[in-house]
């Protein structure tokens, strides 16, 4: 049983853009991951927030 705690993921994105976040990733020793995954956690909200509209 493996004990890693991350989830596999498929995403589709600009090929410039992952160009560009793979350059990052070694200008500052990253990994792809890592770097995504600190970009998320800057831009989403510490709470996970569902709000139901009303009709």
């Amino acid at each position: 049983m493996s004990t890693n705690t991350k989830q596999r993921v498929t995403l589709f994105l600009d090929p410039k853009l992952i160009k560009h976040a793979k350059t990052q990733a070694i200008v500052e020793n990253l990994t792809l991951t890592n770097l995504v995954e600190m970009a998320l956690v800057k831009y989403l909200p510490e709470e996970i927030i569902i709000v139901k509209p009303t009709i």
